[in-house]
C-alpha cells in the first residue's frame, strides 16, 4: 500500500488553512467579550435591575454558546472522521462566518423588546454549534500534516491564531472606542466588528478550498478500502480518554479566559478601571499570550509536552493570587499592571503551545477529529464559557474580589496531577502509532 506523499507546500497550506478559521472564531469571541458592557446595555439591561445584572445576563448568553460546542464537536467531528477534514472544515467556516455577521444586524432591546436578547442568544447557540466543529478539525489538520518532530510547533499555530484573533478583536474594539464617542459606540459602533467577519470569512474560505486532505486520513481510508482490520477502542475507553483530556486542559481553559477575555470587564466592574485602560491591559495580556505560544510548542517537541505544561500549571497555581493582588493595589501604576497581565498571558501561552499536539496524540485517526474536539469543547464549555458568569456572580454574592485567582487555583490543582500522567515520549512517536 503506497503512502500519500506530504509536500512542503501542502504542509504550509494546511497550516494556513487550519489557522484562518480559528482566527475568525476567536476574533468574534473576543469582540463579544470585550464589548460585554456595551452589549449588556443594548440587549440585557432590564428595567429595575442593577447594571451588574445586565453583565451577568450577557455572560449567560456568552456561556450558552459554549455548551452547544460539544454537540457541534460530536456532529461535525463524526462527519470529519468519516468524509474527511477538508469538506467538514469548509462547511463549518461558511456557517460560522454567516452567523457572526448576522449578530451585527440585530435590532436592540429598545427597538424590539425581549425579542432582541432571544435572537442574539439564538445566534450565539448556532455559533457554538459550528465553532464546536472547528477546533477538532483544525488541530487534526495541522498535526496530521506536521513533519516528524514538529507536531508541537504545527499545533502551536492553532493557539497562536487564537491569540491573533483575540488581539484583533481587542484592537478593533479599542480603535473604535478611541475614534467614536461613547454614544456612537453604544448606538452603532459595536456592530462594525461583527460585520468585519464577512470579508475575513471569504478569504478564509478561499484558503481552505486550496488545501489537501490529511495524509493520516487518506491512509485510514486506504486501509478500510483494502479491508485491512482497524483496531477499535471500546466506548468506555474513549470516554475515559476524553475525561482525562478535559482534566489536563481545564486550567488552560479557565486561566485563558480569565486573563485574556474576562479581565477587561472585571477591571471595569470590580476595580472601576476606565474602559480604554481596561482594553489596553487586555491587549497587553494577549501580547504576552502570543509571545510564548510558538516557543512553547517548539520546546515541547524537544523536551516533551509534560515538562512544559506541568511547569505552566504550577506557575499559575502559585502566582494567580499574587498577580491579582498587584492589579488590585491602588499604588500599582498602569505600567505595573501591564507587566502583570503580560506575565499572566505568557504563562497561559506555555499551556496553549503544546496543548493542541498533546490532545492530538491522545486519539487515533479514526476518532481524532471527534475526540479532541469534544474534550476541548467540553472543557471550554465549563471552564471558559462559564468563567465570566461564575466569576461575576460569585463576586456579586460574596464581595470577594479575589474570586478570579481562586478560580484559576482550583482548576490548576486538578490539572497538574492529570498532566503528570502524560508519557514523556509521546512527542517522539508517529500519530499513526496511536492506532495500535
Amino acid at each position: 500500500m503506497q503512502k500519500p506523499q506530504t509536500t512542503t507546500d501542502a504542509q504550509k497550506r494546511a497550516l494556513i488553512a487550519g489557522s484562518v478559521g480559528n482566527f475568525i472564531e476567536w476574533y468574534e469571541f473576543a469582540v463579544y467579550g470585550f464589548l460585554a458592557t456595551v452589549i449588556a446595555q443594548n440587549f440585557f439591561r432590564l428595567q429595575g435591575e442593577a447594571e451588574l445584572t445586565g453583565i451577568i445576563l450577557t455572560y449567560a448568553s456568552f456561556a450558552i454558546a459554549f455548551f452547544f460546542r460539544p454537540l457541534g464537536a460530536i456532529f461535525f467531528g463524526r462527519m470529519g472522521d468519516r468524509i474527511g477534514r477538508k469538506p467538514t472544515l469548509i462547511f463549518v467556516l461558511i456557517m460560522m462566518t454567516l452567523v457572526t455577521t448576522a449578530i451585527g444586524v440585530i435590532p436592540t432591546y429598545a427597538s424590539i423588546g425581549v425579542a432582541a436578547p432571544l435572537i442574539i442568544t439564538g445566534l450565539r447557540i448556532l455559533q457554538g454549534l459550528f465553532a464546536g466543529g472547528e477546533y477538532g478539525g483544525a488541530v487534526s489538520l495541522m498535526t496530521e500534516f506536521a513533519p516528524k518532530g514538529q507536531r508541537g510547533r504545527y499545533g502551536a499555530w492553532q493557539s497562536f491564531t487564537v491569540a491573533l484573533g483575540l488581539l484583533a478583536g481587542a484592537g478593533i474594539v479599542a480603535l473604535l472606542s478611541a475614534v467614536l464617542s461613547a454614544d456612537e459606540m453604544h448606538s452603532w459602533g459595536w456592530r462594525i466588528p461583527f460585520f468585519l467577519a464577512l470579508p475575513m470569512g471569504i478569504v478564509a474560505l478561499w484558503l481552505r478550498y486550496s488545501m489537501e486532505e490529511t495524509p493520516s486520513f487518506v491512509r485510514q481510508q486506504q486501509m478500510q478500502n483494502a479491508q485491512q482490520p482497524v483496531v477499535s477502542a471500546s466506548f468506555a475507553a474513549t470516554i475515559r480518554i476524553i475525561l482525562l483530556a478535559i482534566s489536563r486542559v481545564m486550567v488552560w481553559s479557565a486561566a485563558g479566559y480569565t486573563y485574556l477575555v474576562i479581565m477587561p470587564t472585571y477591571l471595569q466592574s470590580s476595580l472601576h478601571t476606565g474602559f480604554n485602560q481596561a482594553l489596553l491591559i487586555a491587549v497587553i495580556s494577549n501580547l504576552g499570550f502570543a509571545a510564548t505560544i510558538i516557543p512553547a510548542g517548539i520546546l515541547s517537541d524537544k523536551i516533551g509536552r509534560r515538562s512544559v505544561m506541568v511547569l505552566a500549571a504550577c506557575l499559575l497555581l502559585v502566582l494567580a493570587l499574587p498577580l491579582l493582588k498587584v492589579l488590585q493595589a491602588d499604588s500599582s501604576t498602569l505600567l505595573v499592571k501591564a507587566l502583570v497581565v503580560f506575565v499572566a498571558g505568557g504563562i497561559v501561552g506555555l499551556l496553549a503551545g503544546p496543548g493542541p499536539a498533546m490532545l492530538a496524540e491522545m486519539f487515533p485517526t479514526r476518532v481524532r477529529y471527534t475526540g479532541l474536539g469534544l474534550a476541548y469543547s467540553l472543557s471550554n464549555a465549563v471552564f471558559s464559557g462559564c468563567a465570566g458568569l461564575i466569576i461575576t456572580s460569585l463576586i456579586k454574592q460574596t464581595g470577594n474580589l479575589d474570586i478570579p485567582a481562586w478560580y484559576i487555583i482550583v482548576t490548576a490543582a486538578i490539572s497538574i496531577p492529570a498532566l503528570m500522567t502524560l508519557n514523556k515520549q509521546d512527542h517522539l512517536r508517529s500519530l499513526d502509532e496511536t492506532e495500535s
